[in-house]
């Protein structure tokens, strides 16, 4: 009997994960017209420039385990068997008055982040729902809650979003925030978000910016692609984001693959100060590769940028390589450390926080 029950649940659950798979799956065309910037197809927008792709047949066949598992980027016997990440009571005190001359950055979990400068608080990609899923009963679900609860949230200024995936784009918690921060999004989401009762929303293009009382927020690019159903692929702009100050940028890479774009928003929106940076749901590898950069990786984006410090990010909170082989969720911190080791880094430029946790950066 629980054979049979499992295999009736086999197929929404199947139906779902492709759902949730199609978020990292490429849709790309050739560009538009030789007017239109490159990244603007005629059907969809494009990362640039062009490079590997993968369909939903590869991550069928991943799910189905007809292709070889990656090999093991850390010793087994060094994993915890029941993951669970460090989590650290927040810093209300300091959360709620911080130092106007300094940076400071809360890691909430995932890719939300508050971060605090120049007496602005600007929230990024903020989640604080249970799952990272359409559904609210099936999908990734959070392997402890937010940091930071939404109550003890400062008032927001601004939120930042990178592109339109279930676990970086979170209906209910946009809805909780309300009409009052200005909502930063790359172009094809003022639609949506005017649905869900946001209207204060600034919707830009790579390399385009608009001032935020004494900062700049910039639209830069990255690898990756969009959607939220089956049928939308690529046609809303994915992008990173840049928080330009007096003390250097804060660079919010969002979710990315690997690619030049890295030593270019160095180049264009340096010094960078901080970058936050993705380290996980990278396997299996020869399919995620497009969309989401490995530690490795993440350590040769962290030396392009010329940053000063990086943070990791988008690892430790959902499981997001739900198709087999995917990475243990114990093993992008200590890819990480590996990759720094390497690297000869130090691992204080590249720090692993503790969910909850507040940095506040020397000046």
């Amino acid at each position: 009997m629980v054979q049979k029950n499992r295999s009736v649940f086999k197929l929404p659950a199947a139906a779902l994960i492709a759902l949730l798979l199609t978020a990292c799956a490429a849709f790309e065309f050739a560009p538009r017209e030789e007017t239109a910037p490159p990244h603007h197809g005629p059907k969809s927008f494009l990362n640039v420039p062009y490079g590997p792709t993968h369909n939903l047949w590869g991550l069928i066949r991943c799910y189905l385990a007809l292709d070889p598992a990656d090999p093991p980027a850390v010793p087994a016997d060094l994993l915890a068997g029941d993951f669970k990440p460090e989590v650290a009571a927040p810093d209300l005190a300091r959360i709620h008055s911080p130092d106007p001359e300094r940076i400071q950055v809360t890691w909430i979990g995932h890719s939300s982040f508050l971060v605090q400068v120049d007496g602005l608080n600007v929230l990024t990609d903020p989640v604080f729902s249970r799952r990272a899923s359409p559904l609210p009963f099936i999908g990734p679900e959070r392997l402890v809650p937010p940091g930071l609860d939404f109550k003890d949230l400062p008032r927001v200024d601004a939120v930042l979003l990178s592109h339109n995936h279930y676990d970086h784009m979170d209906r209910d918690t946009l809805r909780r925030l309300g009409d009052g921060p200005r909502v930063f999004v790359p172009l094809g989401h003022r639609r949506l978000l005017a649905s869900w009762g946001l209207f204060r929303v600034s919707e830009l293009d790579w390399w385009q910016e608009s001032p935020l009382g004494p900062v700049l927020i910039r639209a830069v690019p990255a690898r990756h692609n969009s959607n939220r159903g089956l049928l939308d692929g690529d046609k809303s702009l994915w992008c990173g984001w840049a928080i330009q100050t007096g003390r250097g940028s804060i660079y919010f890479a969002g979710d990315t693959g690997y690619g030049p774009h890295f030593e270019e928003v160095g180049r264009r929106t340096g010094p960078v100060r901080l970058a936050l940076l993705p380290i996980g749901a990278y396997s299996p590898r020869h399919l995620i590769r497009a969309v989401h950069v490995d530690p490795p990786e993440a350590v040769r984006a962290h030396l392009d940028l010329g940053a000063r410090t990086s943070i990791a990010m988008h690892w430790g909170t959902f499981a997001l390589s739900p198709i087999p082989p995917s990475e243990p969720m114990a093993e992008p911190p200590l890819y990480l450390r590996r990759a720094l080791k390497e690297a000869g880094l130090e691992e204080d430029v590249f720090r692993l926080m503790n969910i909850g946790e507040t940095l506040l950066l020397d000046r």
